[in-house]
Parts: structure tokens; C-alpha cells; sequence
């Protein structure tokens, strides 16, 4: 059985962590918060982060990585090095993961092979819409018994990859962003309304609900 434990969420950033609950062995996703946030919000969601066997990175937004270089230097501390999972594009485009790559086991994510094997999960990659140099939603699936959970954020659109891939999951973690109207007549400048907005943006709230 899998628990997701959801650290943080938002354009301040984001971060999460399956568990596989027979082991207590997870898996990252995502770290665009600081090491005392991401600890904290470990401790306060009962998960032991010196069991993480695996991170995956989304994309390359700061929001999404800010916090990866300081984390995996904190885990490494405590005797903890997990492999990185990042598109050879997100790293190419970020100066976090490339750090990150200079001093840690970053490994190249595409959707071929299909699967990644870590602390008794499966975790499919499967192709977003956003504006970024890759962007990657996963399906995990518990080895054991089948077990499964959905994550996708930052796509303007859901594909009909995400819809085969997040078929029949348990969990699903979807990101419901704007509602039109409200971002039509709210205060960003009207680039930003058009990016969020648009196929390669975010997900409108009755997209989510749809």
C-alpha cells in the first residue's frame, strides 16, 4: 500500500513523497523548498527522509528545485544518497540540477524505459504540456500489490498519455491552479494571464474537475 504525503504545493514550492507503507521507503518528487521545511514537513507527515531511494524531478522551475542541492547535501550527511531522476533537458536548463549533477548521482529521465524501479515501486513517467524544457507526471504503482498513485502538476492540458497513465489509481494528485474569470479580471500582467492560461500553462480549476 502507498501513502502520499504532499510537503508543499504552490508557486513559493513544491515537493512530495510516496511511501511505500510496508517498508517505510519513499520516493521524492520534486524540491523547490529549503532543508528545514523539507525536514519539518518530514517529521510532521511521520516520514523518515533518510528512507528517500529516489528523486524525480517534474521539470526544471525553480519552484520545483530550488531546494534540491541543499536537501541532497543534507541527506548525504547522514550517509543518504539517493539518485536523481531529471530530463538531460531540465538539467541542461537549470543551474540547481547542474550543480546537483556535478556532485550527485543525476540520472537522465525520458518515458523509454517506462518504468523506474525504487524502494518496491514502479514509477512510470508520462509527458505533460508546460512551458518548460521537459515536464513529467508519474503513475506509482507498489510492486507487491499493485498499489497506485497519481501526480500530475504544471500541464495546460491533460494528455491523452496522463489519461492512460493515471487510469484506475487510488490517489491522484492534480493540480486545480485558476479560475478563468478570476485570472481574467485579477492583477498579473496579461503575459502571465495568457501563459497560465494557455495549453503549455496550468490547469484551470474545471479542467481538474473535468
Amino acid at each position: 500500500m502507498l501513502a502520499l504525503h504532499v510537503l508543499a504545493s504552490g508557486s513559493s514550492g513544491n515537493a512530495a513523497v510516496v511511501e511505500n507503507t510496508a517498508t517505510g521507503a519513499g520516493v521524492l518528487i520534486d524540491c523547490g523548498i529549503c532543508k528545514r521545511d523539507f525536514l519539518n514537513r518530514c517529521d510532521e507527515a511521520g516520514f523518515d527522509p533518510g528512507r528517500i531511494q529516489a528523486m524525480f524531478v517534474t521539470h526544471e522551475h525553480s519552484d520545483h528545485v530550488k531546494g534540491l542541492g541543499v536537501v541532497l547535501r543534507g541527506l548525504a550527511k547522514a550517509g543518504n544518497v539517493p539518485p536523481v531522476f531529471a530530463a538531460g533537458a531540465c538539467t541542461a536548463n537549470s543551474s540547481a540540477l547542474a550543480k546537483a549533477a556535478e556532485a550527485f548521482d543525476v540520472r537522465d529521465l525520458t518515458t523509454e524505459p517506462d518504468a523506474v524501479e525504487a524502494a518496491g515501486m514502479r514509477i512510470i513517467p508520462f509527458a505533460t504540456s508546460h512551458d518548460a524544457a521537459a515536464s513529467f507526471g508519474f503513475r506509482i504503482e507498489d510492486a507487491a500489490d499493485g498499489d497506485a498513485v497519481g501526480y500530475l502538476t504544471d500541464s495546460g492540458i491533460v494528455t491523452a498519455q496522463a489519461h492512460a497513465a493515471l487510469r484506475d489509481v487510488r490517489i491522484l494528485a492534480l493540480e486545480s491552479n485558476h479560475d478563468p474569470k478570476m485570472l481574467a479580471a485579477g492583477p498579473y500582467p496579461y503575459v502571465i494571464k495568457q501563459r497560465i492560461a494557455s495549453n503549455s500553462g496550468h490547469l484551470s480549476n474545471d479542467q481538474a474537475a473535468a
